[in-house]
């Protein structure tokens, strides 16, 4: 005679209570902390997806021109740039996309480079700006934090991890379990809590998918993360062909040294160097040739050419434009006019073509119009998820205590949440840590001071 014994409800019930109560409080610790930095993300990566109708409007006096007659020649730009900027030398230069675009020169003097901007058909100087001023620069550099040091860049990359931690455990909190509201629909009134939560939970549960695909494409420009990660494929050939450099001296720069723009999978290839014995024989083929180089090779209108800086350096061409399909690379030697790289997206292997497509979308580019708006309606939705967070908790808020979600009435519940924590950090170190962190202030400090077991009770 066999006998089957089955769980006592009461203490599913128990179990029950405490994972949704120790989920509850970790998704409530984590936005707390978070809500500005989201807020920052959002604001100013909606303005840089619709960074080119900002240069075209608001900026278009430097680079829209009109149309008439011939153009000057590349290296006649380069050589009123220099003299617009006396004592500098010319770094760099962009090619008109298109008959209505001005030319754009990067010219460096003591360490510090300046854009200036000339209408490609009389040389007229449109303007000059620093580098590191320039709107859309400062936008992206205020997107990350980085404007304000690396440990703040270091936050964003925190930050970008917890919003994967709010899309997962947000989706649990939501997940239906026999609410007649608050799955799809929003209860109440402006008045009510219930309203807010609802709103919350509604919003951030269906753009879930689309806020976590923005955090992790977000990771790739992390100080930590995205830099060993970006230096981990890139030793074991998964990132860009390394193979393509075999044949060709490689000097200690990279790629991004020496190009205004580069795509994030190349961005630490390194630089090849031009032929050092064809030096005393012969002299450089100058920027008209190297430009006509590129073009010969099939590069797209638009690009950069990075100018060499020394005997050694060599042209190098470079398009990252909006659909990753068109992106290109072309290392060409300063004497003799011939490509020793040419790199396109189509010979990435997959993670660098995977990492370049979200890179892409994540920026409002890959699809146009289409794509610019999703994004744009998911970074207003995180807005909404920060604004209706924090009126939901001031709702719900106790007099003279911080509001906490209650602790979970077993403690054994946070085993499993610690494991969880553990395998995050192994993926996204400092996030981990951070969680990690969060939690043993959680079950250890707060548990054990008085003042603050009752202030986050």
């Amino acid at each position: 005679m066999s006998s089957i014994t089955t769980a006592d409800p009461a203490d599913t019930a128990i179990s029950s209570v405490s994972l949704y109560r120790a989920i509850w409080r970790w998704h409530f610790f984590a936005g707390l902390l978070v809500i500005p930095f989201l807020l920052n993300l959002s604001v100013t990566g909606s303005l840089y997806l619709f960074k080119d109708e900002i240069n075209d409007t608001i900026f278009g006096y430097r680079y829209l021109v009109k149309p008439e007659g011939g153009t000057l020649s590349p290296q006649k730009l380069v050589d009123l740039a220099v003299t617009a900027v006396p004592g500098s030398m010319a770094t760099s230069y962009k090619d008109p996309a298109s008959p209505e675009r001005s030319a754009i020169v990067t010219v460096s003097k003591d360490k510090v480079a300046t854009q200036v901007f000339l209408n490609p058909y009389d040389g007229k100087l449109l303007d000059a700006v620093a580098s590191d001023q320039e709107f859309n620069y400062v936008v992206k550099r205020i997107h990350s934090l980085a404007l304000f040091g690396d440990f703040t860049n270091r936050l964003i990359e925190i930050t970008a991890g917890f919003a994967m931690v709010l899309v997962v455990t947000g989706i649990y909190l939501w997940w239906p379990r026999q609410q007649t509201g608050g799955v799809v629909t929003v209860r109440g009134t402006p008045a009510r809590r219930v309203f807010w939560r609802d709103l919350h939970a509604v919003t951030g549960a269906f753009a879930g998918i689309l806020i976590f695909f923005l955090a992790l494409t977000g990771m790739p420009w992390s100080s930590y993360w995205g830099a060993n990660v970006n230096s981990w494929l890139g030793s074991h050939g998964l990132g860009y062909p390394t193979q393509l450099w075999d044949d060709v001296p490689k000097s200690q720069k990279v790629t991004s040294d020496i190009l205004p723009k580069v795509g994030w999978t190349v961005e630490k290839a390194p630089v090849p160097l031009s032929d050092i014995a064809a030096a005393q024989s012969k002299k450089p083929v100058g920027v008209d040739v190297a430009i006509e180089a590129a073009r010969a090779a099939g590069i797209r209108p638009g690009f950069d050419i990075a100018i060499p800086a020394d005997a050694a350096g060599v042209y190098s061409a470079a398009i990252y434009p909006d659909d990753v399909a068109g992106q290109r690379m072309i290392h060409i030697d300063q004497y003799s006019g011939k490509p020793l790289v040419d790199l396109s997206y189509s010979q990435y292997p997959i993670f660098g073509k995977s990492i370049e497509w979200g890179i892409s979308v994540h920026q409002g580019q890959e699809y146009g119009r289409f794509n610019q708006i999703l994004m744009l309606a998911t970074c207003l939705t995180i807005v909404l998820s920060c604004v209706t967070g924090v009126v939901m908790w001031w709702k719900r808020r106790p007099q003279g205590r911080v509001g906490v979600p209650p602790m979970p009435p077993r403690r054994s519940v946070y085993s499993g949440l610690w494991i969880v924590a553990a395998i995050f950090a192994v993926a996204f170190p400092l996030t981990g840590l951070a969680i990690l962190a969060i939690v043993a202030l959680d079950q250890v400090v707060i548990r054990l001071v008085p003042p603050l077991k009752r202030a986050f009770s």
